[in-house]
């Protein structure tokens, strides 16, 4: 059992890694909008589309396979600049204020015009190119042949998280954050441009779940289908975490991932339910999340 333990952990921490991406964005656009953004999984499988095919090109083309590297962070940019502001200056900003039930509505919409996208743009097939997990090479721990490229996954997923806490904490940003989501109508009046902040808040949160759909390419490739699990799977560690929590949204993450991997170990057979098994027991208990308030009032 104990010559388990470590790569057991430590898949553990990199498929929580994945997961965290996936949740973090969403929490932020929901912690600064209040807006329940069913699309945003989405976003996450067409960071990881386009990540995989411009390593493809890269690959095509004879090009330097280190520029991968750069492919995998240039995707997430892209969609974050394209589709961030186009998204929030339309259908984003049409329903913050609005109910929970016209924003679940409004956005699961664009979930299938997006998906139709992907489909139009990408096709139906697989794509997988692990070129950046190849370069990076094996780490032998513990006796055990481990992924570096999945180690770079923990680092930068700690990474975010302090990055965020740093960017809400100690900059002019994140306290222009703090106040719209204290009083967006007394920001307002002393000359706080909501809009702008609005517009920042949620390409960021685009950024993280495209660049999160990137980085799980080289490890298990893109699929038709995967916003679907990636959005589900989102909202799980969102609710586990406490809606609006940032640290809430990485503690979920490795609970999540501890029980998908534990069952991979022990259990295969209940992969993919063990993560909704972890968020039942969670809200059965705490059912306003780990970190959660009844009154969420937390970036």
């Amino acid at each position: 059992m104990s010559s388990a333990f470590i790569p057991l952990l430590l898949d553990s921490l990199a498929s929580a890694a994945l997961i965290f991406f996936a949740a973090v964005g969403l929490t932020l656009v929901f912690s600064v909008l209040k807006v329940l953004n069913v699309a945003h999984g989405s976003l996450y499988s067409i960071g990881g589309y386009l990540a995989a095919s411009l390593s493809l090109f890269v690959a095509s083309r004879g090009l330097n396979p280190y520029f991968s590297f750069v492919a995998l962070l240039l995707s997430a940019a892209l969609v974050a600049a394209v589709l961030g502001p186009l998204l929030e200056a339309t259908l984003i900003r049409w329903v913050c204020g609005k109910s929970e039930a016209v924003q679940i509505l409004a956005t699961f919409g664009l979930f299938l015009i997006l998906e139709d996208l992907q489909r139009i743009i990408f096709g139906v097939q697989s794509y997988y190119e692990d070129t950046p997990m190849r370069l990076m090479g094996t780490t032998t721990l513990g006796g055990v042949v481990y992924l570096n490229y999945q180690l770079v996954l923990i680092g930068v997923a700690l990474a975010v998280i302090f990055g965020l806490r740093f960017l809400i904490r100690h900059t002019r940003l994140g306290r222009l954050m703090a106040a719209v989501v204290a009083d967006r109508e007394m920001a307002q009046s002393i000359g706080i441009n909501t809009d702008r902040i609005f517009l920042l808040a949620f390409s960021l949160g685009v950024f993280l779940a495209a660049l999160g759909g990137a980085l799980s390419t080289p490890t298990s490739g893109i699929a038709p289908g995967l916003g679907a699990d990636t959005m589900v799977l989102a909202f799980a560690v969102a609710a586990i975490g406490g809606l609006g929590q940032i640290e809430g949204a990485a503690l979920a993450s490795l609970i999540v991932g501890v029980a998908r991997v534990t069952a991979v170990y022990v259990a295969p057979e209940f992969d993919a339910v063990a993560p909704y098994a972890a968020m039942l027991v969670v809200l059965l208990v705490r059912p306003y999340g780990l970190l959660g308030t009844m009154k969420i009032r937390k970036v």
